[in-house]
C-alpha cells in the first residue's frame, strides 16, 4: 500500500544532487564553454524541477492512511465524480494555506518569468512584489500548499513528511542563494541582509 509513498519519498530526495548541479551556472560555463554551459543547467534544471514537484505531488496522491481531526467530523463534503469525501473541518483548514501558497507560487513566476522558474537562471535579483517579503515565495508558497492538501485529501503520511519537507526546500534554497552570491556579489548579500529567506517578517 505505501511503497508508491515511499517511491516518491525517495525520489524528492534523489533529484535534489541535480537540481544542486542545475544552479552551479559559473562552474559548468567554466567546465563546457559559455553557450554549452547555459544550455546544460536549463536542462538539468527543467529536469530536476519538474522532477522535484512530480515526486512532491506524489507524496499527496499516493495510497496512504487517512486521518479525521475531530472536530465537525460527521460533517463533509462529497465529490461525486471521484466518490472522495472531504470533512468540512480538513477543507476549512486547507483553503486558506492553498489560496495564499498558490498565490505565491503564481505571483513568483509571473515576476521571475517561467523560464527563470524553471531553469533556475535568473539574469538579474528581483526584489520587488513578493521578493520583498521573501526570498523564495515560490518554495514557501509550495510548502504552505503541502500543508493545504494534506489537509484537504487527509494524507497523512504526507502530512508526517512536512518537516523533511522544509529541510529540502531549506537546502535547495541554501544552495541556490551560495551560487546568487556567486554571479551577483554584493547585490545580492545586501538583499539577503534586508529579506527573510522562507518566513516573512510580520511588519508592523
Amino acid at each position: 500500500m505505501y511503497i508508491w509513498f515511499f517511491f516518491c519519498i525517495i525520489g524528492v530526495i534523489a533529484i535534489i544532487p541535480l537540481h544542486f548541479l542545475s544552479v552551479e551556472h559559473l562552474k559548468l560555463q567554466e567546465k563546457y564553454g559559455k553557450e554549452k554551459g547555459i544550455k546544460r543547467g536549463e536542462i538539468y534544471g527543467l529536469i530536476s524541477g519538474w522532477f522535484f514537484f512530480i515526486f512532491w505531488m506524489g507524496l499527496w496522491f499516493s495510497p496512504q492512511s487517512r486521518f479525521t481531526v475531530p472536530i465537525l467530523q460527521n460533517v463533509s463534503v462529497i465529490i461525486p465524480i471521484i466518490n472522495f469525501s472531504i470533512p468540512v473541518f480538513h477543507l476549512i483548514i486547507c483553503t486558506p494555506f492553498l489560496a495564499l501558497g498558490a498565490w505565491l507560487g503564481i505571483k513568483g513566476v509571473q515576476e521571475t518569468t517561467l523560464k527563470v522558474a524553471e531553469t533556475h537562471r535568473p539574469e538579474k535579483i528581483i526584489t520587488g512584489g513578493v521578493y520583498s517579503a521573501v526570498r523564495h515565495p515560490q518554495y514557501f508558497g509550495g510548502l504552505l500548499a503541502h500543508v493545504g492538501i494534506s489537509f484537504l485529501l487527509s494524507a497523512i503520511y504526507s502530512l508526517f513528511f512536512t518537516p523533511l519537507m522544509i529541510l529540502l526546500v531549506y537546502l535547495i534554497s541554501w544552495k541556490e542563494e551560495k551560487e546568487l552570491v556567486r554571479e551577483f556579489g554584493k547585490e545580492y548579500e545586501d538583499y539577503k541582509k534586508k529579506v527573510p529567506m522562507l518566513l516573512p517578517k510580520i511588519r508592523k
